[in-house]
Order: structure tokens, then sequence, then C-alpha cells
């Protein structure tokens, strides 16, 4: 599964707050275990002491905060208890998991072995590969539009844009700029750019937004970004957005992080 690890290691800090949390409570906790018999008209407690012959004692309907504590440590301590053994069982996994184990396999063999082989799954560049081959017809431009040529010779429409796309470039990030996209109850869209993620296997898009001092512009802008969430595509996860206005720029320190954490 793509980003398994990823998702393991979360799960495990996770689980990791949950004890540290559930053992601290479980420090101040009272002695006993909290016992309940029912009538028809009411609900009785009672807390029962470790001992040689265990002990009921009568817990008073007033006293409210102790039978609250007795019910929490139980709870707690069947919390502690799953807690643990699932962490023991992320722990053995991560130990050695490696998401990319079976593709390596492949690699690993002789070169000449290679081209026998008919891989268990496509290979990443095989899956890119693919990918970038595919024609699509971008949204074009106006005979009056500035010519912006980014470094390899690809034509887009604002400055940003091409420091965006020549940052890629430098980084061997395969995209496809304004390639198009149709979000249903919206319409079709053209994203800035578009990746395939060797992460999640799916396509990430890139939406840089120059003119959000442009009240009209912005509110297009947030229009849109609703539209991508409505179709399941949320920022943080297969959407990146930066923004610009007149006077703050594109924040170069900014995209070069999100490059890392997405893209890389």
């Amino acid at each position: 599964m793509a980003n398994l690890r990823k998702m393991l290691f979360q799960e495990q800090i996770r689980l990791e707050k949950i004890l540290r949390k559930t053992k601290e409570q479980l420090k101040d906790a009272p002695q006993g275990t909290l016992r309940l018999t029912h009538t028809k008209q009411s609900v009785q407690y009672y807390c029962s002491l470790p001992g040689e012959k265990r002990i009921d004692k009568y817990i008073s309907k007033n006293n409210t905060e102790l039978v609250r504590r007795l019910a929490q440590k139980s709870c707690d301590k069947k919390i502690l208890k799953q807690a643990e053994r699932r962490l023991h069982q992320i722990r053995r996994i991560t130990r050695d998991y490696d998401e990319e184990e079976i593709e390596k396999i492949f690699w690993q063999e002789h070169k000449e072995r290679q081209k026998l082989i008919q891989p268990a799954e496509p290979l990443w560049e095989q899956q890119l590969e693919t990918w970038m081959a595919k024609n699509y017809e971008g949204k074009g431009f106006q005979k009056d539009s500035p010519m912006i040529l980014t470094e390899q010779g690809e034509r887009v429409r604002s400055k940003s844009e091409k420091i965006l796309a020549d940052c890629f470039y430098r980084h061997k990030i395969p995209y496809k700029y304004e390639h198009p996209l149709y979000l249903k109850g919206y319409g079709m869209i053209y994203p800035d750019f578009t990746f395939l993620s060797r992460k999640i296997k799916c396509e990430i898009y890139w939406e840089h937004h120059g003119m959000m001092d442009d009240p009209s512009y912005a509110e297009s802008t947030i229009q849109k970004i609703q539209a991508y969430e409505r179709n399941d595509i949320y920022p943080g996860e297969q959407l990146i957005l930066t923004f610009e206005t007149g006077k703050l720029v594109l924040d170069m320190e900014i995209a070069e992080k999100l490059i890392q954490k997405y893209l890389l």
C-alpha cells in the first residue's frame, strides 16, 4: 500500500500519546474495581477491593466521583492493554518494512535477467512514462499574452509559474502544465501543475494564485478550492496551494518545503 510506512508511524505516534495519557491517569486511580447491580428501579454501585476474599463495599449515590473514577480506571486498563498490543505489532512491521521492496527485487536481478522478467506490477518508471506519454490539450494562450518560457522551453502564463516550473525541472520532477481536470458541479479546470505522486500513487495538483489582493479573483479562487474539496481533493493531500499579492510575492522557501513534503 502506498505510503503505508508513513501511516503506520502516524498511528504509532497516536498510540504512544494514548499510552502516556492512560498511564498518567492510572497513577491516581483509586483502589478496587467497579461492580454494578441492576434492579428495575435503580443501579447500585460497589467497589470490589483486592485480597484473599473479595470485599464489595457499597458506594453511596452521593459519591458519584468515586464511581466515575473507578469506571475510568476499568476502561483505561483495557485501553492500555490494547494500545500496547497494537504498538508491538506496528513496531514489528515498521522495523523492516519497505514499500518498494517488491520493486527492488526486480532491480537486484542481473540486467540480462531483467530483460526476461515480467514484473509483478508495473515499475514506477513504467507508470510514470505511461502517464507522461498521454497527450492532452491545454488551455491555450491569447495572442496578446506575454511570452514567458521556462528553462525547458515550455510556455507559461506568469513569472511565478516560470519560477515554480524551473524549480520542478531542477528537482527532476515530471509534471503536466495546465492539464484539464473535470470537477463535478463546477466544470473543466486547468490546474497550473499536475504531478503523478510516487508516494500516494495518484495525481497531485498545484495551484498558484497570484492576485489574491483582487477581491473578484480571491472570491473565484475560494470557489475553485471549494469545488476541489467537493470532489474529494483536499489541500494537504492531493492539492497544493500557493498564494501571492502585489506586495507579497511567491515565497520560494515555502514552495521548496512543499516540494520536499509532497513531491520528493
